[in-house]
């Protein structure tokens, strides 16, 4: 019998986590999420639950309760250190208390403690956020339930392993000791013609003729073991709107909360003169994650693709798509970073075929996941003049410095765009969203069995816009009716795309009233301007979600502030920050929720024990080490040996043996681990092994790992770890299946946009070199016949990837028509016959 993985007690029970309850409410494009905990402490010892645990970067906390019996005890925000001291001392103080704050290296990570849990006592916690929802590039909204946290690797002297890291407990996804339910309602004044998602869902169900309004939950039988992701469609999209919502009558006049609140919801549209030529300038740069971790497959599904072969197909199809004249340059990252090209070069046949032998050798074998460094050796690269600075940055979106990461880009934003990519399961979504929004570029994630191609070529179209320059806001409202924006400048517009604006009203709103905001920018050299009038007439039944966006649009904005006045003597930006979350009820960096039950009965007796609660893992994707009990699980079970048993909190272990009681009955790591042991480790010449809580070499000092329960792994140590022995399995990782025949087509045409007519393309095709040169006419040339067959397989047969080709299709039309080429019309002819299509040559676009 295999005996459970991950943390237990001391009698081999689950964490006190039973079960996490999730209801969504979707208006339009903003989501309100309570979930609901129910915790049950099953031992004979009060206990104190610690749970380290996602949710989206942009999420507003604004509940957070806890119901014992029929007592509710509903949190305050307060500043954080003094929420900590008054948890700390109700707890010496045998009160139930409860706690709920924000990393300060994160804004998508949240340490949720519930203290003095008496035994046999239930307690239900009520977490409640709202947030807005993300648009795609192919329109779809994208909702995130995160559930997998992966350690987040910490730059080595970054001071991340200190008082403000976050320390993480997990164990294997599909070990979870609790389960999850999760039920979806979604609304808005247009028809919801799909939602689709990484989970199996029940079918959709239509709550109204007109299907504004439909529900859809989980499936039965769903396993916590990934993110739940949805993406909504609604019919027509891109309407621009605008909500009014009242404030509280009970806050303190003049202040946010008090104000009403509207939400500018705008789709900016380009002149179609402008729209229809691409851009054949910029220097496209892009950053490819090369961390242990970005071995593991796509997906859970047999054969998956591996992300860094997925990246290098990407990559490929990225080149191939640029257009001549540009510039480019491709960097990988891990501990250290690498360059194809000392400088950005110009892209041509010797410099494109030059960066695709370097792309193919590529691995997950640079160790852990330092994005600051290379970023910051990009930007300190000379911009080259009228070519725009293009970002592609793919990872996994592990870091532990992310709010770092993402100051630096918004300090150079007005030199580039950033378009950013998180690849696989526990992705962060502050530092994927953050790194676009700041960037002025666009977010796009990839889960489950996404194809990333189709996602990079979408972002890529984006890219290749002309840039918006000299964006500017004018507001035109009712007399004695007076606005203030609260939510960051508009610095980037795409065609389409959603841009988001937050202000307070202030004076007298006329009832029947209506105002206008008209946003103006330059495009291409040419002033272009768009205009939306709305009602001033409030939205029914919004509560405050409109107020605590806004305010955390601005708790954001301030914190980002502080950061960068940080050295100076002055705490006013955190004051503010503080004040705007106690008065908004919205979590900030410098705030946490705090409840204490102050009852009548008598405190809590006997020695508290902490339970830390496990969070999914999915980073590890194999295991090549034995851990004794874990070792018959299967690869993806058990590849983390730093979950075992917890033991007392207080209680120190020494000298952690092999078999020990205290070992649980682990064995000795083999040798291949032992090689990704830090080097304080291999100082002390003594062979690693594993104790109840955290590796530790045997006889080292507390420099290295130590067995203290209390102090669990950091996650610096956790992610460095874990991104070495990936970069040792991937050495031994077999073979990748043959080329896609998509891309065997791909990786032969040149960068102007041409094929040559020779034995590869003639595999390419399915044919030999003497069937695809016979029917050739003889007054046209090889590398013309070449593009035009191509062309005709890349419409005859992928059609349904054409998203991933279409630029490079266009850049070979573009080609042909330079060619003047006769005969076109019997080439397009004597392809379809060759090929077995049927493709009309306005099809192909020449």
């Amino acid at each position: 019998m295999v005996r459970p993985c991950g943390l237990l007690t001391e009698q081999h029970k689950p964490v006190p986590l039973k079960s996490v309850d999730v209801e969504l409410e979707v208006r339009d494009h903003v989501a309100t999420v309570v979930s609901t905990l129910n915790y049950e402490n099953k031992e004979d010892k009060p206990l104190e639950a610690v749970f380290v645990f996602p949710l989206p970067g942009d999420a507003a906390v604004c509940h957070f309760s806890a119901k014992l019996g029929e007592t509710e005890i509903i949190a305050e925000v307060k500043e954080k250190q003094k929420a900590r001291e008054e948890y700390d001392d109700a707890l010496s103080s045998g009160q139930k208390a409860f706690l709920l704050e924000e990393s300060l290296q994160s804004p998508d990570i949240f340490t949720m403690s519930v203290g003095c849990l008496p035994p046999g006592e239930s307690a239900l916690i009520r977490l409640e956020y709202v947030t807005e929802l993300k648009e795609q590039a192919d329109d779809g909204l994208r909702f995130c339930l995160p559930a997998v946290l992966n350690p987040r690797y910490e730059p080595q002297g970054s001071g991340g392993s200190g008082s403000g890291s976050v320390q993480v407990t997990s164990c294997p996804a599909s070990l979870v000791p609790y389960t999850l339910s999760f039920s979806a309602q979604v609304s808005s004044p247009r028809p919801v013609s799909k939602i689709e998602s990484n989970c199996s869902l029940d079918p959709l169900q239509y709550l109204n003729s007109e299907q504004t309004k439909a529900t859809v939950k989980l499936a039965a039988g769903h396993k916590f073991d990934r993110d739940v992701e949805l993406l909504i469609y609604y019919k027509d999209a891109h309407q621009p709107t605008a909500v009014v919502e009242m404030g509280k009558a009970s806050e303190e006049p003049g202040t946010l909360m008090s104000d009403p609140v509207v939400m500018l919801s705008l789709y900016p549209e380009f002149p179609e003169a402008v729209m229809s030529s691409i851009a054949s300038c910029g220097e496209f740069v892009c950053l490819l994650d090369r961390s242990g971790s970005m071995g593991c497959p796509m997906s859970q599904t047999k054969n998956a693709q591996t992300r860094i072969s997925s990246a290098r197909d990407t990559l490929l199809l990225l080149l191939k798509s640029l257009p001549m004249g540009c510039y480019f340059n491709i960097y990988s990252f891990g501990s250290s970073f690498q360059h194809i090209f000392p400088k950005s070069v110009e892209y041509n046949q010797k410099t494109m075929e030059e960066a695709l032998q370097k792309v193919g050798e590529m691995q997950a074998d640079l160790g852990g996941t330092e994005i600051l460094m290379p970023l910051k050796h990009i930007y300190s690269q000379p911009c080259i003049p009228n070519q725009p600075r293009q970002v592609f940055v793919f990872t996994d979106g592990e870091v532990g410095n992310t709010k770092q990461v993402i100051d630096l880009v918004k300090k150079n934003s007005n030199a580039h765009r950033c378009f950013s990519f998180g690849i696989g399961e526990g992705a962060s979504s502050a530092l994927v969203n953050g790194l676009a929004k700041e960037g002025g570029g666009h977010a796009q994630f990839i889960t489950g069995t996404d194809r990333l191609q189709p996602k990079v070529m979408q972002s890529l179209r984006y890219a290749l816009q002309p840039a918006v320059g000299d964006v500017s806001v004018t507001w035109d409202l009712p007399k004695k009716v007076s606005h203030a924006v609260v939510s960051p400048p508009i610095r980037s517009i795409f065609q389409g795309q959603r841009s988001l604006i937050y202000a307070r009203l202030s004076g007298k709103i006329p009832k029947d009233g209506e105002g206008s905001v008209t946003v103006k920018y330059s495009l291409a050299g040419q002033p272009s301007l768009n205009k939306l009038q709305f009602s001033l007439k409030p939205a029914e039944d919004t509560g405050l979600t409109i107020h605590r966006l806004a305010a955390l649009a601005q708790i954001r904005q301030l914190e980002m502030e502080e950061r960068e006045s940080t050295g100076r003597q002055d705490d006013s930006v955190k004051k503010k920050v503080v004040e705007l979350s106690v008065q908004s009820g919205v979590s900030s960096a410098f705030t946490a929720f705090i409840a204490v039950h102050k009852g009548d009965g008598e405190a809590i007796q006997g020695p508290l024990v902490r339970r830390m609660v496990p969070v999914p893992r999915l980073r590890m994707c194999s295991s090549t080490v034995a851990y004794g009990a874990c070792a018959p699980m299967a690869r993806t079970a058990c590849a983390m040996p730093m979950m075992a048993q917890t033991i007392p909190k207080q209680k120190k272990l020494r000298g952690c043996k092999p078999g020990s009681k205290a070992g649980g009955g682990y064995r000795q790591l083999t040798s291949v681990f032992s090689r990704l042991i830090t080097p304080s480790a291999a100082r002390c010449g003594s062979s690693p092994t594993v104790g109840d809580s955290v590796l530790r070499p045997k006889g080292c000092a507390m420099d290295t790992y130590d067995c203290l329960e209390d102090s669990p792994p950091p996650m610096a140590r956790m992610g460095r770890l874990t991104d070495r022995m990936m970069m040792v399995e991937n050495a031994s990782m077999p073979s990748q299946p043959p080329m896609d025949p998509l891309l065997q087509l791909v990786s032969l045409q040149k960068a102007s946009g041409c094929w040559d007519l020779d034995q590869a393309l003639a595999a390419a095709l399915g044919k030999t070199r003497e069937e695809v040169e016979k029917p050739r006419p003889a007054s046209v040339s090889q590398e013309v016949w070449a593009t035009i067959l191509s062309l005709i397989w890349l419409h005859g047969f992928k059609m349904d990837t054409q998203d991933e080709w279409g630029l490079l299709a266009m850049k070979a039309v573009s080609w042909l028509r330079a060619q003047n080429a006769s005969c076109v019309d019997e080439c397009v002819a004597a392809g379809n016959a060759l090929l077995g299509c049927q493709v009309q040559k306005g099809a192909l676009g020449i």
